[in-house]
């Protein structure tokens, strides 16, 4: 009741704080299951394996959070398993051997567990080199007869510590743990070759869920060649795609230096005066008519009348409760800022809402009360769909009155524009099979 409970709820607001897209097989696995990811932002990246699964899940977590106050709590009611590490206390990395085994015992009991293999939250732009500790868990469970599998989960996020912004997550196909027992059934030397090549294989399924870059200056290399390669197909840009662009990256680099070069700068360059003009490659080919201006404009003036005494209404009532997250997490390093965030969020929420409502009901009476219970949450909805919908809006008037008077400088902008997405088709093209056999 409890694992549910939380599930619902961290589920539920997690879906609020992200706008979260899963790319993952249509039936869950079965039976013992580990799940693995890369672990770039605190506390979120298990918190999302809500999201990916109905499953029970065992979580293995750092011994530090089972002391803190809300989440040490909430982790012994989830019965997660403690992990002991040198860096926290190495006079207690003796009890892991407990904690080994309580999770080599779930598996053989058929459940799921979850382990980032890293060791560590981290805000690197790569995969950081994996412990053994999740092959050898899965190889002592399988060594007992379970039909142990890991499943590979990455975690891919526009901007982590931003409220609202997108994560996806890439579930990859399983590993069958049981062929590396043929390594593993010859014992010493064998058990640790074993252990090592799981290793690895885990480290393999997890770059290929993932987004690896040899360096953070390469994200805007590589979004912009996103954007100019869905500009050339006539599609949406696709997070997805990000990786296969930062594999295609390095190989780039590596074997055409020279051309490398030539294409990166053009692709800046282009970048740069995208942005003096707050504009993205798909704004080029927007041609302004007068019936879908009046439209345009119309329906925006509607939403602003209609909306704007609501909108007003949800930042007196909301404005405290939105900044205290932020406020909390200015301190906090960058691979935990979200965790504080959410955390704080949750907490708020759980807090104004009732405070609200007894607010309104001692200064207006019951039916007051029974007002701020119903229309508290969606007002709060309304509230961040209106601040959203006006910093789009904003954008868009900008773009028009930047580019839709100012047709030489559209008409440049589209030719590099279409001169650059050819050229990174042609190179899409050329790398695509080699990232299609990795």
């Amino acid at each position: 009741m409890f694992y549910a409970f939380i599930r619902g709820l961290v589920s539920l607001t997690l879906g609020l704080f992200y706008r979260v897209k899963v790319n993952a097989p249509a039936s869950e696995p079965e039976g013992p299951v580990m799940f693995v990811g890369n672990h770039p932002n605190g506390l979120i990246d298990p918190a999302l394996l809500f999201v990916i699964t109905r499953r029970h899940v065992t979580f293995l977590a750092k011994e530090p959070l089972f002391r803190l106050p809300v989440i040490g709590w909430i982790l012994k009611g989830l019965r997660a398993l403690p992990v002991y590490r040198k860096q926290d206390n190495p006079t207690q990395m003796t009890k892991n051997e407990g904690t080994l085994e309580a999770a080599r015992t779930a598996l053989v009991q058929g459940r799921a567990i979850t382990i980032f293999p890293e060791g560590k939250s981290h805000s690197e732009p790569m995969l950081a080199e994996l412990k053994t500790g999740a092959a050898r868990i899965a190889l002592g469970a399988a060594r007992e007869g379970a039909p142990v599998r890991i499943v590979p989960v990455g975690f891919t996020y526009s901007e982590k510590h931003v409220f609202h912004s997108a994560v996806l997550i890439d579930v990859g196909p399983a590993i069958e743990v049981a062929p590396f027992l043929k390594l593993d059934a010859e014992g010493g030397a064998g058990e640790k070759e074993a252990a090592r090549q799981l290793t690895e294989r885990i480290a393999g399924a997890l770059k290929a869920v993932t987004v690896n870059l040899e360096r953070w200056e390469d994200l805007p290399l590589i979004q912009m060649a996103e954007q100019l390669y869905a500009f050339r197909q006539g599609e949406k840009t696709d997070r997805e795609r990000l990786k296969h662009w930062a594999r295609g990256l390095q190989l780039f680099r590596t074997e055409q230096p020279e051309r490398f070069e030539q294409v990166r700068a053009s692709l800046m360059s282009f970048q740069r005066r995208l942005e003096l003009v707050h504009a993205d490659p798909k704004d080029l080919t927007l041609v302004y008519r007068t019936g879908q201006v009046t439209t345009f404009v119309l329906k925006n003036l509607a939403l602003l009348c209609l909306g704007l005494p609501l909108f007003l209404l949800g930042l007196v009532l909301f404005g405290l409760p939105y900044q205290v997250p932020r406020l909390l997490a200015r301190s906090a390093e960058l691979d935990t800022q979200a965790t504080v965030k959410f955390l704080a969020a949750l907490l708020m929420s759980l807090l104004w809402w009732p405070g609200l409502t007894v607010a309104a009901w001692l200064l207006g009476g019951w039916g007051w009360g029974v007002a701020a219970l119903v229309g508290v949450p969606p007002l709060a909805l309304f509230t961040l769909y209106f601040s959203e919908r006006w910093v789009v809006l904003k954008r868009d008037i900008g773009v028009f009155f930047t580019l839709g008077s100012r047709a030489r400088l559209k008409a440049l902008l589209l030719q590099d524009g279409e001169r650059l997405s050819t050229e990174v088709e042609r190179l899409a093209g050329e790398y695509r099979p080699r990232m299609e056999q990795a």
